[in-house]
């Protein structure tokens, strides 16, 4: 069974901008483990926001964020590189964004925040982190292809939380070489953490190929121009998954089924 869930949007200011994320809570007055979302470089879209419904029927609440204020870059890798580049290069810029958001989130009825949590991918992958190494006390990180900040461990000393660390064995953004640098870091600075990495899986591999107009094309290759070293990988989208899954239910503890 699930539980019974409520979505709504929820607009934000951040970054000079508006920002409308999606709001997706269990039918209940809590409390409610919590779990921030950071959507990848192309913008907010309905795989996420879909995220973040399954979470609430699993008894998360959950807030998918958003960071382009309302623009979506399908199509376009130039533009969106444009935005995700200069964000991603300035750390404080990310942690204010993400902490807009998680404001919003820590102020739902029934969130608890010592129950809280933070899923990203890509570009979102490494505002969560930003997030964690200022200090926010996530009981779990999970980063799927993120960006990966410095691999200093006495960035990471404070951390209390456990990591989950994904990428595609042909990521060329996301190495696994990469990866492990990084994580390297984490265990000397005492870190709980654990890595997957998808065999034959590139960057943003949980993605399926869509039209122009947002529908499924059916297939594996992307139609619409992407950066390169983009490409869906079925089967390991639904391991990802359940590796994300497997990890806020160990941590943060939600309930399985339905009162």
């Amino acid at each position: 069974m699930r539980w019974v869930i409520t979505t709504r949007e929820v607009v934000y200011a951040a970054d000079g901008l508006e920002m409308v994320g999606h709001l997706a809570l269990p039918d209940g007055e809590g409390p409610w483990p919590a779990v921030l979302i950071g959507h990848d470089g192309i913008g907010l879209d309905d795989d996420q926001r879909r995220r973040a419904d399954l979470l609430a029927e699993r008894g998360y609440v959950a807030l998918a964020m958003e960071y382009h204020g309302g623009q979506f870059f399908a199509g376009a890798p130039e533009a969106m590189l444009a935005r995700v580049l200069p964000l991603i290069a300035d750390p404080d810029r990310m942690r204010a964004i993400g902490r807009a958001a998680l404001d919003v989130l820590l102020a739902v009825p029934g969130a608890d925040p010592d129950r809280l949590a933070a899923l990203g991918y890509g570009a979102g992958g490494s505002i969560v982190l930003e997030l964690a190494r200022a200090g926010v006390p996530f009981r779990a990180v999970a980063a799927v292809h993120p960006g990966l900040p410095p691999a200093r461990p006495e960035d990471w000393a404070a951390v209390t939380g456990a990591f989950l660390l994904g990428t595609g064995s042909e990521d060329p953004l996301c190495t696994p070489d990469q990866l492990l640098s990084f994580t390297r870091a984490l265990q000397d600075a005492g870190v709980d953490w654990r890595v997957t990495i998808y065999g034959g899986a590139q960057h943003a591999f949980w993605a399926p190929p869509r039209h122009a107009d947002g529908s499924l094309t059916g297939g594996t290759e992307h139609v619409e121009s992407t950066v390169n070293g983009v490409g869906y990988h079925p089967a390991h989208t639904v391991r990802a998954w359940r590796a994300v899954l497997d990890l806020l239910d160990e941590t943060i503890g939600a309930p399985a089924v339905a009162a």
